[in-house]
Parts: C-alpha cells; structure tokens; sequence
C-alpha cells in the first residue's frame, strides 16, 4: 500500500511521499521515506531493524529521509533524499524472499528513489534486492558495484574531524589527540584505523563483545570502556558517535568533557535545541550529515559507473566543506548546525527551481 502526498500538502515531516511496503509470506513490513527530489532521484540506505512499533519505525525513516535531503545537498550531489526502512529483527526474518519482495516495491517507485546499505543490511543483501530492481546501489564489486559504502564513510568523518580540529587548535592532525569512539562496527572500525594511523589516541565502547574483541586483536592500544556513558564522560578531545542517532541529548551534553562532536552517526542532535546546548558548552559540534556523507558519495558515484579513486577524492572534499561551514557559522554567530542547513537548503532551492525550465 502506498501513500502518495501532493505538493500542495506537504504531508508528514514535509515528505513529498511516504510508502508502507508489506508482503505477509516473506514477513516484510517496510517504509520508504521520499523527502526531496528537488536535486534528483531521492538517495539513502534501508535500515533493517527491530523497532519497538510502526509509529518509531515511521518516525526514523522521516527522520532518516529528511536527513539524506539535507546530507546530497552539501555532498554536491544531484540527488534528492530517501530512506526505507525493514522493521523486524534481520538476524530471524531477513531472506531471499523477503528482499527480493522489497526490491519489487522499490521498482514500483519507478526510479524515484535509490536504494543502499544502512544499519542491519550489507553488500549482499543489495547484490539480492538488485534481482528485482535496477534503483540499488553498494553493490558487490562483482556485480560491478563501490562495495561496502563504510570504507569512505569512515574517511569522510575522519576528514571533517580533522577540520574541526584545525578550527578548534589550528592543526589538522589528529595526532596526540584523544578520540573517543562509540560504536565499533562497519564505520567505527575503519575510523578507528584512521585515527591511529594518525597519532591519535582512541578509548572506544559498543555493546556487542565481538566488537570490543576486533578492537583487542586489531588495535591492542585502544582503550575500552564499560558503555557510552563511561565514553562521554571520560577526558576526551573529541567525541565521535558511530552507533544509532540521538546521541547527543540532554543527559549526554552536560557530561560531555570533549570539545569537538564529529561522528558517522545519523541524526545525533535528540532534538531541536541541542545545537544550542553545546555551543553553549564550548563544543564545537561537525554536524553529522555533512561529515558522514563519504558513504553516500560512494555510493553515488556507482549510479555512473564506480571509480574508486574519484569517490575517495570527491569524499576528500567533506574536510572543506566543514571548514566552509565552521567559518560561515562563526560569521553568522549561529552554530554549525543552522550554518549547515542554511547552505543545504540554498543548494536545494537554487538548484531545484531549474527543473521548472521547460526542455520539451
């Protein structure tokens, strides 16, 4: 069943259109999220997930689209944003069937929206998904895709990282600083590569043991710690979130001692307000969407034939557009934040108003 939403009713969250996918033989109960096709087809993973209910499974995914809008802008993608999320446990319900089922649907949309790797879905679950349509992208490279998106994500957040640092101590290195990483998994893990390579000194934390074991056979030099709430409050530099969103809320920020936030994770602000908060604070926060957009340009770049490199360079480029928007918040006396939305959405609308040129 689809919910289509005109443009004269903005709909939920301002969305253009939000569809509810269902195939009871395979178990799928899905959400695809469109919040903007102003730049292009709409981008963004598919989250699967075990939601507590279908009303926080609607909420993350216009949450998530509203997200990607915003992140394809500053990436200087000509892509609108998407997401979708698969509620149910991957680990009991994910199967051919299923995904095959929800690739059907994404076909239905009729290349409105491209489809990725998010929380709970990998390489190969594309590789299944794509039987069924051609809008998918973090394909295998067998299937002539960019592989797994969180090798660029990883370097995009170290990017930004280091121009949060250059703004916050005059240096872009990272080396001699501690880096707290919380949530080691796909993107955590590769940043934390980065990070040592770079001198920094890492204390990180996940909730799943095999992780922490990755971090004690790979970096033996890690420190680790109990939970995320050891993390915030431990004497860090910088603090990066790389597990799920709302990582910065009202209980976070007043322990946080770190003076930079730059994380991979998704929506970290738990609400409107938070930005505030931690400027207020002396943090200088590197809003999530921007630094975090290496896996999305990955994954873009395989709409026009995947090269490597030219997404790694393009991924590169998230160290200066955190530096244009550091600067232009400072200049404007708004946190980086609201620096970052005032230039997406300038992005979307300059650029978006040429689709009403007429080219016949």
């Amino acid at each position: 069943m689809g919910v289509f939403v005109s443009t004269d009713d903005p709909g939920p969250a301002g969305h253009e259109q939000v569809v509810f996918c269902q195939d009871r033989q395979s178990g799928l109960k899905a959400i695809i999220g469109i919040y903007s096709t102003a730049l292009g087809p709409a981008l963004g993973g598919t989250r699967f997930y075990p939601y507590a209910s279908e009303e926080a499974a609607l909420a993350d995914v216009l949450d998530l689209s509203r997200g990607m809008a915003y992140k394809n802008a500053l990436a200087g993608l000509d892509l609108g944003g998407g997401k979708a999320v698969i509620w149910g446990d991957p680990d009991q319900v994910k199967s051919e069937a299923l995904l095959r089922a929800y690739g059907r649907f994404v076909q239905s949309l009729g290349g409105r929206y491209y489809t990725a790797c998010d929380v709970g879905t990998y390489v190969a679950d594309m590789d299944v998904i794509a039987r069924e349509t051609r809008y998918v992208t973090g394909r295998s490279v067998e299937h002539g895709g960019a592989g797994d998106s969180s090798v660029l994500t990883a370097w995009g957040v170290f990017q930004g990282m280091r121009a949060a640092a250059e703004h916050v101590w005059g240096n872009p290195s990272l080396r001699g600083r501690r880096v707290g990483v919380a949530g080691l998994g796909k993107v955590g893990r590769h940043l934390t590569g980065h990070l040592v390579d770079d001198g920094a000194e890492v204390v990180a934390t996940d909730v799943d043991p095999r992780a922490l074991e990755w971090a004690r056979t790979n970096h033996p030099g890690v420190a680790l710690v109990a939970d995320t709430a050891a993390l915030v409050a431990a004497d860090i530099d910088v603090y990066a979130p790389c597990a799920l969103g709302g990582a910065l809320n009202d209980d976070s920020v007043p322990a946080l001692r770190a003076r930079v936030v730059a994380g991979a994770a998704n929506n970290q602000l738990a609400h409107p307000g938070i930005e505030k908060l931690l400027a207020d604070r002396g943090i200088l926060y590197a809003p999530d969407y921007v630094v975090n957009a290496g896996g999305v340009i990955q994954v873009a770049d395989e709409i026009e034939g995947f090269n490597f490199d030219r997404a790694k360079l393009r991924a590169t480029r998230i160290f200066d557009t955190t530096r244009q928007i550091l600067r232009l918040a400072d200049d404007e006396g708004v946190p980086p934040a609201v620096a970052a939305d005032r230039l997406a959405e300038r992005r979307m609308a300059d650029v978006g108003r040429l689709r009403a040129i007429h080219l016949g």
